[in-house]
């Protein structure tokens, strides 16, 4: 959902949707959703909604996303569609990748 106008004239905050894949219960991958779930707490409180999908228990999921390398994050909304691949340690990068900003 993209911004949206308030009728007194001011926007609405952007909410946020993703989806991080995950192979199993491997040190990566618990890094990777302990990463974005801070990220998320942060700067996104109350305005995300984060699916965490391991590709072992849910295979089929992992042709339709496209996903070749885990752990992926992917943002669907707000658009564009971003992809994420790795830890996600590098907290400025995946914040400034998100497009999240301080009026947001």
């Amino acid at each position: 959902m993209a911004k949206n106008s308030h009728r007194n004239g001011g926007s609405a905050k952007s909410y946020y949707r993703l989806h991080l894949y995950v192979a199993g219960i491997t040190t990566r991958s618990q890094r990777a959703l302990k990463n974005i779930k801070d990220i998320c707490h942060d700067q996104l409180e109350g305005r995300y909604d984060l699916q965490v999908t391991d590709i072992f228990q849910s295979p089929e999921k992992v042709a339709d996303a496209g996903v070749v390398a885990t752990p992926t994050l992917i943002k669907t909304s707000p658009p564009p569609l971003r992809r994420f691949i790795g830890d996600l340690s590098d907290t400025e990068k995946i914040v400034r990748g998100l497009a999240i900003t301080e009026t947001d």
